[in-house]
């Protein structure tokens, strides 16, 4: 409970009240009654018995649904481990596609965006709404009809197996560079609530996510992942309404964000130099959300776990809406937090000391005297993490399984041997990604940039091998292959090159206004002079240089690039390499394209032949029915 010489918004300014202010070159001016900042931070920190209560609760129920899953309706078996027997529930699969996709870098990173850079992020709905339409009509159909259970498994049919090793690999590096930030920032939330170590928290979670994904396989993933997304969009709507209506209403809020330029429409610049244009928001977006939602291994699986292709559809469009409200929520999260701090910028005065700790901060400012409500929070962002580190752990398991191991030996291995590999990998992956954690805490960047950056090294490549190979029939293995490691090469040049440069300072990107002119405690105003440095002052460093062009390049150019470049030299090398297309099997090519190819060959794909139901038989016709309801 914050002390009672102190106000419980202290810092905040839930009205349009004067606060006084605090002079540039007088950090300690206003008295000796006057908290500093450390005192506040202190004050902030109350999380009680009632908050951990609810917080190990929320772990206790994922352990438990673990061990339901593992020993009372026993996943075992590779089929049940991984797509949950391929008959799983439309709902909680589409929960649970939600809960995946919206880790804790979403709930804590996209306020922060809306804070720093403003409202313009918002655009990126559109680019989501894309991928709906997009992987519902190409590439979904594709994989449900092969009943694959690794989406790699597609590479190898369509080229051959080195281009399905390289494709695991890029899943494989994706994964160990994406895990330790899911793991790293509801640590920060944690920290900033309650003042404990992040290196504390984070082993003993992960324990826990690491034991119901390792005992309960998919099942289990998918229903905690369905309990979890409902306790994620509780937390953040208790927030937003009680946060708006301690501040006066929904007004206050969207006028002090007008006031200060973060409202606004994205403009039409064509640079991909600018941050955030309308280009770069929904065509960027789009193709970098695509290739998370259209051929990761995180995402695919949930849909193979699922009867018919019309069922994987529906889930498709229920996570798309689920997505959408999520991302508006917290979105509108990150305007409540400048109309709170409006008058006295966090950041500046290191009342949060990392950019993704200003959400968890505001929940103490308006809900640390309720107790048990912190607490909620705090779960519900561990939630969101929990659910996307079993996803990335459970899908690890099925591509070493399936790509690493299998391809590689004569005979197949035993169950048991089959459940104890799979187990294994889970646990040393757990084990990595949590050490990993160490390397996030030392970068510059907010995580919600970091995550697009860094993925974008893996993810361009991986899209375009997988759409070469789905839209382009002539394209051959061995442009697969020279294109993905060129687009391999060039996006993790460029990624890692511009990180370093942002994490130096020799990349910043313009900011919103900040103001602490209303703060009611002292702060040290040394550690602020670079605000008052030209923007090329901070962009050129006398030593190193001018950082070249092509580092500046926007966040969200990242996947769109890494896919021109894999395509692009891939159609080159199969140009040159041509093979005869008579040999490919429609089946591994888009619906809309397989008319094109020759009539005799469609008719000898068992793939396509499997999945056709003649429209006089009505007994399959009456089967599919039965089948499509049960599902729902």
């Amino acid at each position: 409970m914050a002390s009672s010489n102190m106000p419980s918004s202290i810092g905040a300014a839930p009205n349009d009240e004067s606060f006084p202010a605090l002079s540039a070159s007088s950090p300690g001016v206003g008295g000796a009654d006057m908290p500093n900042v450390q005192d506040v931070i202190s004050s902030l920190q109350n999380f009680g018995w009632p908050d951990y209560s609810i917080f190990v609760s929320m772990l206790l129920a994922c352990c438990g649904i673990g061990v339901y899953f593992g020993f009372v309706k026993k996943s075992h078996g590779e089929d049940e481990y991984l797509v949950g027997g391929r008959n799983m529930k439309t709902i909680p699969v589409s929960m649970s596609l939600v809960a995946s996709f919206i880790s804790g870098i979403s709930l804590l990173g996209t306020p922060t965006e809306i804070y720093v850079y403003g409202t313009s992020y918002f655009c990126i709905g559109f680019g989501v709404i894309m991928v709906g339409f997009i992987m519902s009509n190409v590439y979904l159909p594709v994989f449900h009809d092969l009943k694959l259970t690794s989406t790699y498994e597609y590479l190898e049919r369509r080229f051959d197996k080195k281009i399905r090793i390289l494709g695991s690999l890029l899943f494989a590096i994706g994964i160990i560079t994406w895990l330790p930030i899911v793991i790293y920032v509801p640590a920060l939330a944690f920290n900033q609530v309650t003042g404990v170590n992040i290196h504390v928290v984070t082993p003993f979670v992960c324990v826990v996510c690491i034991f119901y994904t390792c005992v309960g396989g998919l099942r289990a993933v998918v229903w905690t992942d369905f309990v979890q997304t409902f306790i994620m969009f509780g937390a953040m709507l208790l927030i937003v309404i009680k946060g708006t209506s301690d501040l006066g209403g929904l007004s206050v809020v969207m006028r002090r964000n007008f006031d200060s330029g973060r409202i606004e429409i994205p403009t039409a610049d064509w640079s991909p130099l600018t941050r955030h244009t309308i280009w770069s928001l929904v065509i960027g977006g789009c193709v970098h959300w695509l290739q998370i939602s259209a051929i990761n291994q995180n995402m695919i699986q949930r849909y193979l776990s699922l009867p018919t292709v019309a069922h994987a559809r529906r889930a498709l469009w229920t996570f798309i809406v689920g997505v959408l409200i999520l991302i508006g929520i917290c979105g509108y999260a990150g305007m409540l937090v400048y109309a709170w701090y409006h008058e006295c910028d966090p950041l500046t005065t290191k009342l949060a000391s990392a950019k993704d700790q200003l959400l968890p901060l505001l929940m103490m400012n308006i809900l640390g005297d309720l107790p048990g409500l912190p607490g909620l929070f705090v779960a519900g962002v561990f939630s969101a993490a929990l659910s996307s580190l079993s996803t990335g752990l459970n899908s690890m398991a099925a591509v070493v399984l399936e790509d690493f191991l299998k391809p590689f030996r004569k005979t197949d291995f035993s169950p048991k041997t089959t459940e104890i590999l799979m187990k294994l990998t889970v646990l040393v992956l757990g084990v990595i990604c949590t050490g990993l954690v160490f390397v996030v805490e030392k970068t510059g960047t907010h995580v919600l940039q970091l995550t697009t950056s860094l993925s974008a090294i893996t993810s361009g490549p991986s899209l375009g091998i997988f759409s070469m190979g789905i839209l382009v029939p002539w394209i051959n293995a061995n442009g697969a292959l020279v294109g993905g490691l060129s687009g391999l090469a060039f996006m993790g040049w460029i990624s890692l090159s511009a990180e370093a440069a942002i994490a130096n300072g020799r990349i910043r990107f313009d900011e919103k206004p900040v103001s602490t002119e209303g703060c009611t405690y002292s702060f040290q105003h040394a550690e602020n002079l670079l605000l008052m440095l030209s923007p090329e002052t901070l962009l050129n460093d006398p030593e190193e240089g001018e950082p070249w062009a092509v580092y500046r390049l926007s966040y969200l150019w990242y996947t769109v690039a890494g896919t021109l470049v894999t395509m692009s030299i891939g159609l080159v090398v199969s140009i040159i390499s041509s093979e005869n297309i008579d040999k490919l099997d429609p089946a591994l090519v888009a619906p809309f394209i397989r008319k094109y190819l020759s009539r005799p060959h469609q008719q000898q794909s068992p793939q396509l032949l499997r999945v056709k139901v003649p429209a006089s038989n009505a007994d399959k016709a009456g089967n599919e029915t039965s089948e499509h309801a049960s599902a729902l």
